[in-house]
């Protein structure tokens, strides 16, 4: 029974931490956006934007994070079999790539608070497809957990899929970028 409320909770912290996640980044895009702004209203958003940054990493990002890592680690102690499972060191993989994307997230916070207005130097277009970093490691971790050893059988079809699958995200992302650039 502890096993699965800590599932539970740990599958509830999950989605509100890639929520935290995907929203931060977003307002990432959004303080580039105000680049050609006239100065009082950038000053204005850009100070907004930094201020909900960092409540949002600090209320709901990080802590989500934390609640999430500590029943994920319970769970492994509780069910040790895990780590015999090919599926779930690749899983383990994919977390370590989510902890350097977090880590990332957290310089740019910091960053946004040092600049004190000024303009974020990332390009806009790298802003917008750093955006769908979250959701390519969501879709590897969500997938790999649910196929679990069929994820190890059928490694190269899912590749596939998800290589399919980053090239349209990303063409989506610069068309989208491109068409607001024309307007």
């Amino acid at each position: 029974m502890l096993y699965t409320i800590l599932k539970a909770l740990h599958i509830i912290f999950m989605v509100s931490y890639f929520a935290g996640i995907f929203y931060l980044v977003r307002i990432f895009v959004y303080y580039k956006d105000t680049d050609e702004f006239a100065e009082e209203k950038k000053k204005i958003l850009r100070e907004q934007y930094t201020f909900m940054a960092r409540r949002l990493w600090n209320i709901i990002t990080v802590p989500a994070g934390v609640i999430m890592a500590v029943c994920g680690i319970v769970m492994i102690f509780l069910n040790t079999g895990l780590m015999k499972m090919p599926w779930f060191h690749l899983k383990l993989t994919f977390l370590i790539g989510l902890a350097v994307y977090h880590y990332w997230c957290w310089k740019k916070v910091l960053k946004l608070k040092e600049l004190n207005g000024e303009t974020i130097e990332t390009p806009n277009i790298k802003l917008r497809q750093a955006n769908e970093i979250a959701t390519f490691i969501l879709f590897l971790v969500v997938f790999t957990v649910i196929l679990k050893s069929s994820v190890i059988e059928y490694w190269w079809q899912l590749i596939a899929g998800f290589f399919v699958l980053v090239f349209l995200i990303m063409m989506t992302v610069k068309l989208v970028n491109k068409n607001k650039k024309n307007k």
